[in-house]
């Protein structure tokens, strides 16, 4: 979706109703500006864009810790990088396998 709309002398925009409601924000959004490639990309602090997810939306969706132990930052970024691990091993080992 895409609207045409023009900077104010006040150097403000406005953003048409059309992408209001469909990105769902309100009055006092604030918003994260970035330029890339000579554009402005404009996004709502406050939420993603529709159809994605923020890390805080999955919390508690497995319930509680089956030995009822919740972890600490330490044990969870622990638990990430030894996934992280036996899935690049898998790879390579795949990739090792596929190349004989």
């Amino acid at each position: 979706m895409s609207a045409l709309t023009k900077l104010s002398s006040k150097g403000q925009l406005t953003i048409p109703k059309g992408i209001r409601e469909k990105l769902d924000i309100a009055p006092g959004t604030e918003f994260y500006l970035t330029v890339e490639g000579g554009r402005l990309l404009a996004t709502p602090k406050r939420a993603s864009l529709p159809g994605t997810k923020r890390l805080m939306d999955f919390a508690g969706i497995l319930g509680k810790p089956r030995n009822g132990r919740s972890l600490n930052m330490d044990e969870i970024d622990e638990a990430i990088m030894d996934a992280v691990t036996e899935d690049e091993e898998r790879i390579q080992r795949q990739w090792r396998e596929g190349r004989k």
